[in-house]
């Protein structure tokens, strides 16, 4: 038995007990007024569900089990997905024995190269890694077990099991997707050495001499793992979820709202932006061009990428992760040195906009000018990238619900499309 499975045994029995005992003393408290123009508007601000992975407070960004994200930047995504599960960091036992286990179980079976391969050359890079987790569905431990019949009270057991098998391969199936699809070169198989985020740098085949790329996987992966559950990605897993379909749906269905517009592309859409405003001034502008091209912006009725957020009223910690990592790394970079000076310059720009709440940077104001950096500059495959690591909240999430009974989300969004 894994350490994980034999601690996750020993806390989610006591936590459902704990939450039986919380329902029935407040079980009749009200916890959100809900407006009309609530219900039309996409639920914002509707308290319509439980997270306990983590949190995104106004005035603190991303707070992981009680843990501050900034605390956080130099653990490994295996540390973190732990702590998601278990509210607890992992000692170096444990540790070992979560990585362990995912080496135990990383070889993608030969049919998933296949379905690969019989896509049409040109298929979006996350249609082909969400057809890839899809197609292993007949892997399923859930689904093997519901048809055996199996007590409620284990059903994140084999959840458990399902998201270490997935969890395992997606850096050998989102680095084929990569080289399969830009003409990288043939599949690289994985190592048996490394942890989870310097195997998936590894097999992207970027040519890495110091291990700062393995340093950027880490750090990327870490950041992206999760964000509450109202997102689109999230909310959409847990509903299907709900209906006790197992991981491999869940997961690939809640990857696939990742691939929209609104939800998973704003980082190339700001590099794009950055790399546009070089192009007009022929390389990195100074922070009085940079101004005037902010105004400019805005005066023609257009947006800025990468700044403002939806709940945040500070500079993301995320983005603020990631500046630190490029003035260590790539200080000179004409890229990055446009985007540490757009920060220095468009939150006063937008500060003096009235109806613009929040001027700060968010995550994606800087992740993918430290991709480019490195090479990986295939914009539309930058959402694949985000989906390795969101599957580890995904996943968490999950189990979690698995484990709590969670299963009446289908009603919740039954009801609302009735409204």
């Amino acid at each position: 038995m894994s350490l994980l499975k034999q601690k996750l045994g020993e806390i989610l029995p006591k936590q459902v007990e704990e939450i039986r005992q919380f329902l029935n003393e407040y079980g009749d408290r009200i916890v959100s007024d809900v407006k009309l123009a609530q219900v039309y508007g996409g639920l914002r601000g509707v308290k319509a569900l439980v997270c306990d992975t983590s949190e995104v407070p106004p005035d603190k960004g991303l707070i992981i089990r009680g843990i501050p994200l900034k605390e956080l930047v130099d653990k490994l995504p295996e540390e973190v997905f732990w702590l998601l599960l278990t509210g607890e960091m992992p000692n170096d036992t444990e540790l070992r024995d979560l990585q362990n286990e995912l080496l135990a179980r990383q070889r993608v079976p030969d049919y998933v190269w296949k379905v690969i391969d019989s896509m049409p050359e040109n298929s979006h890079p996350m249609a082909m890694f969400n057809t890839a987790i899809l197609v292993m569905e007949i892997e399923s431990e859930f689904a093997r077990r519901y048809a055996e019949g199996m007590p409620k009270s284990e059903y994140w057991i084999p959840t458990l099991e399902d998201a270490l098998n997935i969890i395992a391969k997606l850096p050998s199936i989102a680095a084929y997707v990569y080289r399969k699809r830009f003409n990288k070169g043939p599949r690289i198989e994985p190592a048996n050495d490394l942890d989870w985020a310097a195997n998936y740098a590894y097999m992207l085949g970027v040519d890495d001499p110091n291990g700062e790329f393995r340093q950027l996987m880490r750090l990327y992966l870490t950041l992206h793992c999760d964000h509450e559950g109202g997102n689109v990605s999230s909310f959409s897993a847990a509903t299907i979820n709900s209906g006790l379909s197992d991981l491999y749906y869940a997961l690939s269905g809640g990857l696939n709202g990742l691939a929209g517009p609104l939800h998973g592309l704003a980082n190339q859409e700001c590099l794009a932006w950055i790399l546009d405003t070089m192009d007009k001034f022929g390389g990195a502008p100074t922070e009085e061009q940079l101004e005037k091209y902010a105004w400019d912006t805005l005066n023609s009725g257009k947006v800025i990428p990468g700044y403002g957020h939806a709940v945040l009223r500070i500079t993301d910690p995320r983005f603020e992760a990631f500046l630190e990592f490029g003035k260590k790394y790539m200080p000179n970079d004409p890229v990055f040195k446009t985007v540490a000076r757009v920060f220095n310059v468009v939150p006063n720009v937008l500060s003096q906009v009235k109806k613009i709440k929040d001027p700060w940077p968010n995550v994606d104001a800087g992740s993918g000018a430290l991709l480019y950096h490195y090479g990986i500059q295939e914009f539309s495959y930058y959402t694949v990238l985000f989906a390795v690591s969101r599957a580890l909240g995904i996943c968490a999430q999950n189990i979690i619900a698995r484990a709590y009974g969670f299963s009446n989300y289908q009603t919740q969004i039954a009801t609302y499309c009735k409204i």
